[in-house]
């Protein structure tokens, strides 16, 4: 596990913004792990940053909140949190990889469309994920194995971000740039 702390104490954070249903510290603790995970292409990164994605997306849905199997879910995750903290606190990272596995794996224990919703979200948030380490400069072909998405999701949802219309090679005019030259050598 790659920058044990800074993730050990983000997960910390993910607990405590559970429990307050903040969406928004979700979102950016998310932002966060993905920065990392661009860098060093750490799948436990990679997999918590959707985790926490995911997390928020669930808390921002208040219809999710009136369905019978939403306590156990939500239990379900703090529950995991806090095993996963426990073994990168003792410094048992295939444990931790493992737990993390396990709060995918627990979606699978929910009944009929509740189910299907969650997995829903979670498919999105792999989208959304990998779309966004895409824009770290991870190829394409890279990124959608990393998350486990396919090339054409991945090329569908980047093409229809604005962040993927930024034209980077637009400057200034020529007129404009001698200008401030001058401005700036006088």
């Amino acid at each position: 596990m790659i920058e044990k702390e800074h993730v050990l104490s983000m997960l910390k954070e993910v607990k405590e913004a559970i429990s307050q249903k903040d969406v928004l510290k979700l979102k950016d603790l998310s932002n966060q792990t993905i920065h990392s995970a661009s860098i060093y292409q750490d799948p436990d990164n990679i997999t918590l940053a959707v985790i926490i994605y995911s997390l928020s997306k669930l808390l921002e849905r208040s219809e999710y909140r009136e369905n019978k199997d939403w306590p156990k879910l939500i239990e379900g995750f703090i529950n995991n949190v806090e095993k996963a903290i426990t073994f990168l606190e003792k410094n048992e990272d295939e444990k931790f990889s493992i737990e993390l596995q396990e709060v995918r794996d627990s979606i699978d224990h929910l009944s009929g469309d509740f189910k299907k919703q969650i997995q829903n979200v979670f498919q999105k948030a792999s989208i959304n994920k990998a779309s966004r380490i895409y824009e770290h400069g991870i190829s394409m072909e890279k990124t959608s194995k990393l998350l486990g998405v396919s090339l054409f999701e991945l090329a569908s949802y980047a093409g229809s971000t604005s962040t993927a219309d930024v034209d980077l090679g637009i400057t200034l005019p020529v007129s404009k740039r001698i200008k401030y030259a001058q401005e700036f050598f006088e």
